[in-house]
C-alpha cells in the first residue's frame, strides 16, 4: 500500500472480530449506565436497554450487508461516498472519525475518575472534588495514559487482537458475576413498582439516548473496519456485528435488572430522580459493598481499569482505519496511509493521540464527553440505511456475501429509531453537534474554492443538498420539541415521535433519489476493491 510493499495482514478471525465488536461494547459504560438509567426511566429502564438494543439491531443488521460488499479496513468511510460522491463522503468522513477519535479518551476518563474518587487508595489530585473535572495533573496523567493505549496499536493487529480477546474474556465475565452477586445479597422485588407513578413517561425514551445506553451499545460496528483483516468477511463480519449486539443486549437488560432489585427501598423513598446512596459515583461498587459483597466491590474497582482500558485499545485501532481509509477517499492527507513494517498505519495512529488528546480540554469529564460521542456517533448511523437502498437500486447484481432479507423495510425503520435517538438527546447536546458540523462545512468550503480553486460545479451539490434540509430539521424539531428534552415545548410528546418519522422518510426519499448513478456507485465500489490483499498470511484467532 502507498507504495511501500507492505500490506494491511488478515489475522482477524471469527473470535477476534466478534470479542474485537464485544470489547468496543462492554467498556465504561456498564460501570455507569444502570443508574444514569435508573434514575431517569426508574423500573422502566429495563424496556430502555431493550430499546436501545432493537434499535442498534437494526442497524447492525443494514452494515453487515454492506460492509461485507465492502470488506476493507476503514469500511464505514467508504460506505459513506459510494451512495452519493465526494461532499457527502467527506461530510460523513468527519462525523465518522470525530465520534471514534473521542472515545479512547472517554474511556481514559472513566479510569482516572475512578481513581481520583472511588478506589479505596484515591488519588484525588486528578479531578477536582467539587466540579469533577481534570486538574492539570489530571491532564497531564491522562495524556500519559492515552499514548500508552495508542503506542501498543504500533505492533501487529494480531498482538492488538490477543489482548482485547484476552480482556473481553473477563470484561464478559465479570458483568454477568455482578448480575448474580446483586441478586443473591439484595433481592427487593417490590422496587420494580416502588414510586413507579413519579416517572416521567418521557423518561423511558431520553434514558435511551441520555443515561449511557447507545454510548454502551456503539462499538457493534469496530469489526466492520477490521474487513480487510479477516480472511472471510462476508461470514465472519455479520457473526460479530449482529452476535455482539445480542450479547450485550442480554448482559445489559440483566445488570439492569439486577441493579433495580438490589438497591434498598430506602434509596429510593423519594422518587428515582432522587435516587440517593453512598459512593454514587461508583454505582456498580458502592452497591456491592452496601449488599455486603466487599471483596466483590474489589474485583469492580479492578475492573474499572480492565473495561475502559480495552475498549480505549480498541477504539484506537478503529480510529487509525477511519482515518486511512480517508485518506484512500481523499478526505485526509494522503500520509495517513502509509504503514509501518508491522501493517499498522502508524501516521494515522500519531494523528489519533493528538486529536484525542485536544478533546480533553473542552470536555474535561467523562460525563461531557459521553453526550458528546453519543449524538454524533448516532448521526453517523444514518447514512448506512440510506446507502443500503441505493446499492440495492443502483447495483442490484453486485455480489453480497450477506443479503438482509426485507431491507425495504428494515432500512426506513432503522432510518427512523436512529433520527429518534438523536432526537431524545435532547436540544443542548444536538445544538453542539449541528453547530459543530456547520463550521466543519464552512471550513471545508472556504478550502475547496480558496485553496483548492476548484468550480461549483465539481462541488457534487446535486447529490448532497439534501443533507442540510436534514439537518437543519433535525435541529428545529428539537429546538421546538417536549420540554422533558429541554426543547421549547411547542411539539407535545407523542406527536414529536410521529413528526420524527414522517420527516424521516420524506428526508430517506430524497437521498434515495439523489443518489449517484449506478455508473457512478459502480465506479467507487471497483476502486474500493481495487486492492487486493495477500491470501498467503495465514489466519489468527
Amino acid at each position: 500500500m502507498a507504495g511501500t510493499g507492505v500490506s494491511l495482514k488478515r489475522d482477524a478471525g471469527i473470535i477476534g472480530l466478534l470479542y474485537f465488536s464485544l470489547g468496543g461494547i462492554i467498556g465504561s459504560g456498564w460501570l455507569f449506565g444502570a443508574m444514569y438509567a435508573a434514575q431517569q426511566a426508574g423500573p422502566w429502564s429495563v424496556i430502555s436497554w431493550l430499546i436501545g438494543g432493537a434499535v442498534v439491531l437494526l442497524l447492525a443488521l443494514v452494515y453487515a450487508e454492506i460492509a461485507t460488499m465492502l470488506p476493507r479496513s476503514g469500511a464505514l468511510i467508504h460506505i459513506s461516498h459510494i451512495g452519493h460522491g465526494e461532499l457527502v463522503g467527506r461530510i460523513w468522513s468527519w462525523i465518522l472519525f470525530l465520534s471514534s477519535v473521542v472515545t479512547p479518551p472517554i474511556e481514559v476518563m472513566a479510569i482516572l475518575t475512578y481513581a481520583s474518587v472511588n478506589w479505596p487508595a484515591s488519588w484525588p489530585f486528578l479531578l477536582n472534588p467539587h466540579t469533577h473535572m481534570l486538574t492539570d495533573v489530571g491532564f497531564i496523567a491522562a495524556t500519559i495514559v492515552l499514548a500508552l493505549v495508542v503506542a501498543i496499536n504500533f505492533f501487529a493487529i494480531k498482538l492488538v487482537l490477543w489482548i482485547n480477546n484476552a480482556a473481553t474474556w473477563w470484561k464478559l465475565l465479570v458483568p454477568a458475576a455482578t448480575i448474580a452477586i446483586l441478586m443473591i445479597f439484595s433481592f427487593h422485588p417490590g422496587n420494580l413498582t416502588l414510586k413507579l407513578g413519579s416517572v416521567d413517561p418521557a423518561g423511558m425514551l431520553t434514558a435511551v439516548s441520555t443515561a449511557g445506553i447507545i454510548f454502551s451499545f456503539l462499538g457493534f460496528r469496530l469489526a466492520i473496519n477490521l474487513g480487510g483483516e479477516t480472511r472471510n468477511p462476508g461470514k465472519y463480519i455479520p457473526i460479530a456485528v449482529i452476535g455482539s449486539v445480542l450479547v450485550s443486549t442480554i448482559i445489559y437488560v440483566g445488570l439492569q435488572f439486577a441493579f433495580l432489585l438490589a438497591l434498598r427501598p430506602s434509596d429510593v423513598a423519594h422518587g428515582w430522580a432522587a435516587l440517593n446512596f453512598v459512593g454514587m459515583a461508583g454505582p456498580l461498587a458502592a452497591i456491592a459493598i452496601i449488599v455486603g459483597a466487599f471483596w466483590w466491590a474489589w474485583v469492580l474497582y479492578f475492573d474499572a481499569i480492565v473495561s475502559p482500558l480495552g475498549t480505549a485499545l480498541i477504539y484506537s485501532t478503529n480510529t487509525s482505519r477511519l482515518g486511512m481509509a480517508m485518506a484512500e477517499m481523499g478526505s485526509a492527507p494522503k500520509p495517513l496511509e502509509r504503514l509501518n513494517r508491522s501493517g499498522v498505519p502508524w501516521i494515522a495512529l500519531v494523528a489519533t493521540f493528538v486529536i484525542g488528546a485536544v478533546f480533553f480540554f473542552p470536555f474535561p469529564s467523562w460525563q461531557k464527553l459521553v453526550g458528546y460521542v453519543s449524538s454524533i456517533t448516532v448521526l453517523s448511523y444514518g447514512i448506512g440505511p440510506v446507502v443500503l437502498l441505493i446499492l440495492r437500486r443502483s447495483l442490484p447484481g453486485a455480489e453480497r456475501p450477506f443479503r438482509l432479507k426485507a431491507a425495504r423495510w428494515i432500512a426506513p425503520a432503522a432510518f427512523i429509531a436512529s433520527n429518534w435517538i438523536i432526537f431524545w438527546a435532547g436540544f443542548p447536546t444536538n445544538n453542539f453537534m449541528f453547530i459543530l458540523l456547520a463550521v466543519l462545512f464552512g471550513l471545508y468550503i472556504l478550502w475547496f474554492f480558496l485553496v483548492q480553486r476548484r468550480s461549483v460545479s465539481e462541488l457534487g451539490w446535486r447529490h448532497a443538498w439534501w443533507v442540510f434540509p436534514y439537518f437543519a430539521g433535525m435541529w428545529l424539531l428539537s429546538r421546538f420539541g417536549p420540554t422533558s428534552m429541554e426543547g421549547h415545548g411547542l411539539i407535545p410528546l407523542g406527536w414529536d415521535m410521529l413528526l420524527i418519522a414522517i420527516f424521516s422518510l420524506v428526508i430517506m426519499y430524497a437521498a434515495v433519489r439523489s443518489a449517484l448513478p449506478a455508473s457512478g456507485s459502480r465506479a467507487y465500489l471497483e476502486r474500493v476493491q481495487a486492492v487486493v490483499l495477500p491470501e498467503e498470511i495465514e489466519e489468527g484467532p
